[in-house]
């Protein structure tokens, strides 16, 4: 099987990354595995889509520390390749982070991915799914069941307005962003100083008002969700906790953050189940849960992260069944003579 991993860039990805991870784990299941930055496309005269892309060249990797060294030093692989004749293209870029100069970047992978499943690579997730889940109002698509309540707006006074039926108690975040930056807890005692935050928040364009759930205090569980479903795999599901680190209500890890083994409950699994038939109808292969309490905080479905952790806690090579999930896929893309669209075979 040839996969490729579309990522930012190639020089800035980490060891704890869980591309790296998939990527090893695909070496090491005797596959071929590329990795592609957002500025390494390119459609070429042949009507074909191509990437400068990097492999490496040991065919089994114990160390994700050799792995990406080799990845990024000069024992890597430097081909221009043929994207169409991958058996699976994997989309793990975060759009959040490409700002300024590089805006151009957030949707890369989904251009082109687009066109290079016309002539049968998986492209995973799928690229007019993504496109979909461009910024945060992909969120409100969901059912309000599963939402804490909001409101996105660029006038202040409607926001002001929101927190004060709030209790004075919301969260203010841009609508555009992720990893806690430019997010705010607003509580009664703040309010004199909501502009502020407002306009920090606006800097990065429309803001993003939500409910408080008290529950966030004892931070939150992210399940990871695959094919449509909770990801379980020997037994075990892809899942853990993050917790706030002191005055700060921001779980997110590189925020401060620390993690713990997850329970995942009956009401984590009913969030998941009520989510289920928009995500499949996405084509959603891969898919992270920020859940807290009985609500949803965010549905990640670029490039969730945190396998390792999960892994850590559960004692699971969850990477592995991804992997197995993909080789699956290829074999019904081989049974079927690629009979089915990208958006169906996504979550098969």
């Amino acid at each position: 099987m040839r996969i490729g991993f579309m990522v930012n860039d190639v020089k800035t990805e980490l060891e704890s990354y869980t591309t790296i991870r998939l990527a090893v784990s695909a070496i090491n299941m005797g596959h071929e595995v590329w990795v592609i930055g957002a500025a390494d496309f390119e459609f070429g005269a042949d009507d074909r889509i191509h990437a400068r892309a990097r492999s490496t060249p040991q065919k089994q990797y114990k160390s994700l520390k050799v792995y990406l060294k080799h990845l990024q030093g000069t024992k890597a692989i430097v081909e221009n390749i043929s994207v169409d004749d991958l058996d699976v293209l994997l989309l793990r870029s975060d759009p959040s982070t490409e700002t300024g100069e590089r805006a151009w970047a957030q949707t890369a992978g989904i251009n082109f991915g687009r066109v290079a499943m016309r002539r049968g690579a998986i492209v995973l997730n799928d690229p007019n799914g993504l496109a979909k889940a461009i910024n945060k109002m992909y969120f409100q698509l969901f059912p309000e069941e599963v939402r804490p309540r909001t409101l996105i707006s660029r006038d202040p006074e409607a926001l002001k307005e929101f927190a004060k039926s709030e209790g004075g108690h919301c969260v203010l975040k841009p609508l555009l962003g992720s990893g806690g930056a430019n997010v705010f807890l607003v509580r009664p005692d703040d309010m004199a100083n909501i502009n502020q935050m407002i306009e920090a928040v606006s800097r990065d364009g429309y803001v993003l008002a939500q409910e408080y759930l008290p529950a966030a205090a004892e931070g939150d569980t992210r399940l990871f969700l695959m094919n449509g479903r909770p990801f379980l795999y020997r037994g075990k599901y892809a899942a853990f906790r993050r917790l706030s680190s002191g005055e700060d209500m921001r779980s997110n890890i590189h925020a401060g953050g620390e993690k713990e083994a997850a329970k995942v409950t009956e009401v984590h699994l009913k969030l998941a189940e009520i989510v289920r038939p928009k995500l499949v109808q996405d084509g959603m292969f891969f898919v992270g849960l920020d859940i807290v309490g009985d609500k949803l905080m965010e549905i990640n479905v670029f490039s969730p992260g945190g396998l390792g952790s999960a892994r850590t806690f559960e004692n699971v090579d969850f990477s592995r069944g991804v992997i197995e999930a993909l080789e699956r896929k290829v074999d019904y893309m081989k049974y079927y003579r690629r009979n089915f669209a990208n958006v169906e075979m996504a979550t098969l």
